[in-house]
C-alpha cells in the first residue's frame, strides 16, 4: 500500500461501482467511434484496398504502445489514471505538462458531437449540424452529471446496439465485394509509406481501449478487470474492423469511396430499413458512445491535477451524485465553443495528436522504474516478469511510441505541426513554473 497524505480529496471520495462488463463497455465504446466512421475513407485514400492491412499495422502499433499502461494497471490502482502514471513515473513536472495537454486532448467532445450531426443529417436529409451536436453533447452531459452508474447502464445498451448493426453491416457487404480486390492498381497506391501513414492515422480508430485506465478508481476491481478489458475489446474490435475495412474498400472502386465516410458503402449494401438501423444504430451510436464514455473518464486525471494543486481545488469538486460536476461543465463549454466555432473535426481530433503521443513516450520510457517505485504490489502483480524482460517492454513500448508519434505528424499540415509543438512547449512551460506551488499527492495504491 502507497504512503498517502491524510487530506481527503476529490479522486478518493470517487466510489468504486464499476464491473468488468461496464469497462468493457466504455472500451469498446470508445474503439468503435469517430475512427472507423470518418477516418475509413481518409485511410482508403492513403493505401487503397490494403486497408485491412492498415488495420493491422494500427493495431500492431497499439498493442506495442499501450501494453506498458495494461502492466501498470494490472499491477495498482491509478486514481487519476493516466495522470498518475505520468507522475510516478516520469516525475513531477511532466504531470504539471501533462494536466495541460490533456485539457487539448478533450477538444475532441466536439468532435464526436458534430460527426454525430454530419450522419444524422445525411440520414434525414435536412437539419442543421450545429444544433443537432450541440443537442447530442447536451444530453449525454447531463447523464454523466447524474452519475457513473447511470453513464454505465445507457453504454452498455448503446454498445449492445452498435456491435449488432456492425455486424449486420459487414455480414451484408461481404458477399458485395467486387472481383479482383488485389488487384494492383488498387491495392498500396501511396506505396509502404501510404500504408505506414494510415496505420498511424488508423492508431485512433483502434487504440482507445487504454482511455479507460481513467476509470481505475471507479472499478471494483481495477487490477484484473481494466488489463483484461483493455485485451479483449481490443481484440474483438480489431476482428470486426477487418471485416468491415474489406467491405469499406471492395465494394465500391477505390477512387469513389477515398476521403467518404461508411454512409456511402452502406447505401449500396443495406436496404431500407436495415440501412436505417446501421445509420442509426452503428454510425450514429458509434460516435455518441465514444461521446459518452469520454464524458465519464475525462475529467478523472483533471480531478488528480486539482487535487495536487496544478489546477484550481474547486473544479474537482463533487455533486451529490458522486460526479466532478464543475469539471464536466468545463468540458461542455469547451465542447459548445468549439462547435459554435465551426472549426474543421480533422482538426479537432490532431489538436494533440503529436502532443498525446509524447505523453505516452514518457509513460513507456519510464516503466522500468516501476518495481522500484510500488516493490510490493510489483510482487503481487500477475505481469510480474524480470528485469530483462521489463527493460525490453520498456525499449519496444518507446519505439512504438516514437514511431507511431512519427507517422501522425508526417500526415499532419505544417500550422498542426506547429500547434502540437506550441502546446508542449507551452505545457512544460507552465509546469516549472507552476511546479513551486504544487505539493504531490501519491494517487495509486495497492488492491
Amino acid at each position: 500500500m502507497s504512503t498517502e497524505n491524510s487530506a481527503a480529496s476529490s479522486t478518493k471520495q470517487l466510489k468504486p461501482v464499476l464491473g468488468f462488463w461496464d469497462l468493457m463497455g466504455a472500451a469498446v465504446g470508445q474503439i468503435i467511434g469517430a475512427g472507423i466512421m470518418t477516418l475509413m475513407g481518409s485511410a482508403i485514400a492513403m493505401t487503397g484496398r490494403s486497408v485491412p492491412l492498415a488495420f493491422l499495422v494500427a493495431a500492431v502499433i497499439t498493442v506495442l504502445m499501450y501494453f506498458p499502461l495494461v502492466v501498470l494497471c494490472g499491477t495498482v490502482r491509478l486514481r487519476g489514471g493516466t495522470y498518475t502514471m505520468t507522475a510516478m513515473l516520469a516525475g513531477k513536472k511532466a504531470a504539471g505538462a501533462y494536466s495541460i495537454i490533456f485539457i487539448f486532448q478533450n477538444l475532441s467532445l466536439s468532435m464526436y458531437a458534430l460527426s454525430f450531426a454530419s450522419y444524422f443529417v445525411s440520414l434525414l436529409g435536412f437539419g442543421n449540424e450545429q444544433v443537432i451536436a450541440f443537442i447530442v453533447l447536451t444530453l449525454f452531459f447531463v447523464l454523466n452529471c447524474l452519475g457513473i452508474d447511470k453513464f454505465a447502464a445507457v453504454q452498455n445498451l448503446i454498445v449492445a446496439c452498435l456491435v449488432i448493426a456492425l455486424a449486420v453491416f459487414a455480414a451484408f457487404g461481404v458477399g458485395q465485394i467486387e472481383p479482383g480486390y488485389f488487384a494492383s492498381e488498387s491495392w498500396m497506391t501511396g506505396g509502404m509509406m501510404g500504408l505506414m501513414q494510415a496505420g498511424g492515422l488508423l492508431t485512433f480508430a483502434v487504440g482507445g481501449a487504454n482511455c479507460i485506465a481513467n476509470l481505475s478508481a471507479e472499478a471494483k476491481r481495477p487490477t484484473i478487470d481494466l488489463p483484461l478489458a483493455m485485451i479483449v475489446s481490443t481484440l474483438f474490435v480489431a476482428v470486426l474492423y477487418g471485416i468491415i475495412a474489406f467491405v469499406a474498400a471492395g465494394v465500391l472502386p477505390v477512387e469513389q469511396v477515398a476521403g467518404q465516410n461508411l454512409s456511402l458503402v452502406a447505401q449500396r449494401v443495406l436496404a431500407g430499413p436495415i440501412y436505417v438501423f446501421f445509420m442509426i444504430c452503428g454510425a450514429g451510436f458509434a460516435l455518441i458512445s465514444t461521446l459518452n464514455s469520454q464524458f465519464a473518464w475525462g475529467p478523472k486525471p483533471t480531478m488528480q491535477a486539482c487535487d495536487d494543486g496544478w489546477l484550481p481545488a474547486g473544479l474537482a469538486k463533487l455533486s451529490r451524485w458522486n460526479t466532478p460536476i464543475i469539471l464536466l461543465g468545463v468540458l461542455y463549454v469547451l465542447g459548445v465553443v468549439c462547435i459554435i466555432s465551426g472549426l474543421d473535426v480533422s482538426v479537432l481530433g490532431n489538436m494533440s495528436l503529436i502532443a498525446n503521443g509524447v505523453m505516452s513516450l514518457l509513460i513507456n520510457m519510464f516503466l522500468w522504474k516501476l518495481p522500484q517505485i510500488v516493490p510490493d504490489a510489483w510482487n503481487n502483480s500477475k505481469f510480474k516478469m524480470g528485469s530483462g524482460l521489463l527493460n525490453l517492454l520498456t525499449l519496444v513500448g518507446s519505439l512504438a511510441a516514437l514511431f507511431n508519434i512519427f507517422l501522425n505528424a508526417s500526415t499532419l499540415s505544417r500550422p498542426l505541426q506547429l500547434l502540437n509543438v506550441v502546446v508542449i512547449v507551452g505545457s512544460f512551460i507552465f509546469a516549472h513554473i507552476r511546479s513551486k506551488h504544487v505539493k504531490m499527492d501519491i494517487s495509486y495504491e495497492s488492491v
